[in-house]
């Protein structure tokens, strides 16, 4: 159990659901589920949650030194996995949504998930690129609608940004930091709205940096990769970085960006990244992307030469 010592404090928050069991909602769930709570994940796909799941095993443990004992206590604690909405989140305290970085999408599902909650459910977004006023007319219930975003990796990169709109009430946001603590979490809250939260907001221009040098010709992906990497020190280049997300994600944030924006070099970017996407090279969990996995171009001493 991950469940802290809260001053005290009884935590309101016991059964979640996790709307959206993609990269990182699979990765949510589990982090949620192995803090001991009762965890439940609504996906069109059953399969598709199962087998993200799954694939959450072999980083967990070699980047938390953890056995596979532990990985099968996190997954014990996620009791459902299921298409059927309403049955889902019948008591749920806290929805999480994760489905895809589309507006459209996100309103079609609130929509459909509203009806069903109990008046007492918060809803969060995990939503990468809109703010919470963007998202939080499509609900019913303004003042427990906030977004919570995490990191990829969870449970190595462990903050959980928090901020609402100007509608959601105080202790709403002083729930989800008590939960996101109790998830082993440092809660990270905003102080107004801002697209990328904070990390993101760092994050992003360096992605659509590295894109636009690629989009415009400038040099290929693994060079710029490459000089990044020896440049700076860091462990990870732009593109391997994108092959992490998924560039189903990449590519539904450049898409809203060219939506908000209009500037033609998102869309030249998104033309590119297209055909990829069409040919099912994805990133790391199709086995190809930027690169290929998992015997990465990277991992060859001559990479870097």
């Amino acid at each position: 159990m991950c469940r802290e010592d809260l001053g005290g404090v009884v935590m309101e928050i016991k059964n979640v659901v996790v709307a959206g069991a993609g990269v990182l909602g699979s990765q949510i769930a589990f982090q949620i589920a192995r803090c001991g709570y009762q965890v439940k994940i609504w996906n069109r796909h059953i399969d598709r949650a199962e087998k993200r799941l799954a694939a959450i095993k072999a980083p967990f443990m070699k980047e938390m030194q953890a056995t596979a004992e532990d990985y099968q206590a996190a997954r014990d604690n996620i009791t459902s996995i299921s298409n059927d909405l309403a049955a889902t989140v019948a008591d749920a305290d806290l929805v999480i949504e994760s489905v895809s970085e589309s507006v459209e999408i996100k309103k079609a599902f609130y929509s459909e998930l509203c009806p069903l909650l109990p008046e007492k459910t918060i809803i969060t977004s995990n939503s990468s690129t809109f703010v919470p006023s963007e998202l939080v007319t499509f609900t019913d219930r303004p003042d427990k609608f906030a977004h919570l975003h995490f990191a990829n990796h969870i449970w190595k990169h462990n903050v959980a940004e928090i901020v609402g709109s100007p509608k959601t009430a105080t202790a709403v946001i002083d729930d989800l930091v008590a939960f996101a603590r109790s998830i082993k979490m440092v809660p990270v809250v905003l102080k107004k709205e801002q697209h990328g939260y904070i990390m993101n907001a760092l994050l992003v221009p360096l992605l659509n940096a590295a894109m636009a040098l690629w989009a415009n010709g400038v040099a290929d992906p693994h060079t710029i990769d490459k000089d990044w990497m020896i440049s700076n020190g860091s462990p990870l280049g732009p593109f391997m970085i994108q092959d992490i997300v998924g560039l189903r994600t990449t590519y539904a944030v450049v898409n809203n960006q060219y939506e908000q924006t209009h500037n033609e070099l998102f869309k030249k970017i998104a033309d590119k990244l297209k055909p990829m996407i069409e040919a099912g090279h994805t990133g790391v969990e199709a086995g190809q992307g930027f690169y290929h996995y998992p015997d990465s171009e990277f991992k060859d001493p001559n990479f870097f030469k």
